[in-house]
């Protein structure tokens, strides 16, 4: 199971969830829960994307083999309905890995806990760069006339 916002997708989506497949064998199957719009804006954060249109794209990746929309009150409802054999942080998210942990052992989940390592390097590696970008860039009509 791999989990974020995947609010604009870049290169580095794709990596952490190709690693993410990559962590359960060649078997595998690679759940996805995406954050809801709710979720995001409770941790200061106005997606651009709407909840509903980011688990369609996700759903659309190759290496995602099912994606939902995680719960507005309870982040482990979808980990207790699911039962991943691993849960896989991204090398950007900010979880406490041991109190994740010590969540899943409280409530009788055995999921490992593995943090992806590595991140997909270029310009525009994530979300926020591509809107800083988007901001800074200076109105240009040749860019701007088609949208």
């Amino acid at each position: 199971m791999a989990t974020g916002t995947f609010d604009i997708i870049h290169p580095g989506h794709g990596y952490y969830l190709e690693e993410s497949k990559k962590l359960g064998g060649e078997a595998a199957k690679l759940v996805v829960v995406i954050a809801r719009d709710a979720t995001v804006r409770s941790k200061k954060r106005v997606p651009v994307v709407n909840e509903k249109q980011r688990l369609e794209v996700v759903k659309m990746m190759k290496p995602v083999d099912e994606a939902y929309l995680g719960s507005t009150t309870d982040m482990f409802k979808i980990v207790e309905k699911i039962k991943p054999d691993i849960i896989s942080i991204g090398p950007d998210q900010s979880f406490d890995l041991d109190k994740l942990r010590g969540e899943l052992k409280k409530r009788n989940l055995n999921s490992e806990v593995i943090k992806v390592e590595g991140y997909k390097k270029s310009d525009l590696d994530s979300s926020c760069k591509i809107i800083k970008k988007i901001k800074k860039m200076e109105f240009d009509e040749k860019i701007f006339k088609t949208c």
